[in-house]
């Protein structure tokens, strides 16, 4: 039986566990970047090249922020949901920060900032928004270093950098990114490019393994009618889900100069 469009493939860390089933052509683009090894074809199974770390329980709420103000960095709506809720339980007065510079085409940047207004109307969550489309920011810190994970902590410097600044400039007393919910995500490189910001601009980093609310994100994007988007967001990260599905002929395909992802 072949594999379809609609049907998912079954998925193993590193260390052996199972994960949630991603979509067939995900998973034969990873398999193509070299980021996975492939288990079995019938079912369609893969193990990824790295560990993902997730708890098996959301931790008790322990308020203590007191209305500390904290400046929120959004990638996506969606993963907005959960570290929203999450933070104001806390007793954070959270507001949102949208500025990510690498998400392409520019149609899909705003399908994304939409998502975000639109989860922001519904909570009523105050939003500062970085108008604007600067792609070139993004390609210029990139140059050089696209390899998958190494043009990751790039792009993660870029956006927690502004992220930062805004928050001095106004002064918010802490910062922190939605990025830290995503089992997608580098998450030892968030917190170390997180911490290392907040040195350089004398603003706290807020790090939390937001990751723990992963389901419930998913249970809220549902229940606002956001937007889910299906890649990270990058040009690199698209080219990659367009790869063929037989990582063999993605390998004889790709030219010297390409960049795997």
């Amino acid at each position: 039986m072949s594999q379809t469009r609609r049907e998912r493939a079954i998925v193993y860390d590193a260390a052996g566990r199972k994960l949630s089933p991603c979509p067939v052509e995900r998973a034969w683009a990873l398999l193509a970047a070299g980021n996975a090894e492939l288990l079995s074809q019938e079912p369609l199974t893969i193990r990824l090249r790295r560990e993902v770390v997730r708890p098996e329980r959301v931790l008790p709420l322990e308020p203590r922020a007191e209305g500390k103000r904290l400046l929120l960095h959004v990638c996506c709506g969606p993963c907005a949901t959960y570290p929203v809720q999450r933070l104001r339980a806390e007793g954070f007065a959270v507001t949102a920060f949208w500025y990510n510079p690498n998400i392409h085409p520019y149609t899909e940047h705003e399908r994304r900032r939409e998502a975000l207004w639109q989860l922001a109307r519904a909570v009523e969550l105050a939003v500062v928004d970085q108008e604007g489309y600067d792609l070139v920011a993004f390609f210029r810190g990139v140059c050089g270093h696209e390899a998958f994970g190494e043009r990751c902590a790039i792009c993660y410097r870029l956006r927690l950098e502004r992220t930062a600044q805004v928050a001095r400039e106004h002064g918010f007393d802490a910062f922190s990114t939605t990025l830290l919910v995503s089992i997608h995500q580098d998450e030892a490189a968030i917190r170390r490019v997180g911490e290392e910001t907040a040195a350089a601009y004398g603003v706290a980093f807020h790090y939390e393994p937001f990751r723990r609310g992963w389901a419930e994100r998913g249970r809220l994007a549902k229940a606002y009618g956001l937007y889910r988007q299906d890649y990270c967001g990058c040009v690199f990260s698209e080219w990659e889900r367009h790869q063929p599905k037989d990582p063999s002929a993605a390998s004889h395909q790709r030219s010297p100069g390409q960049a795997l992802t």
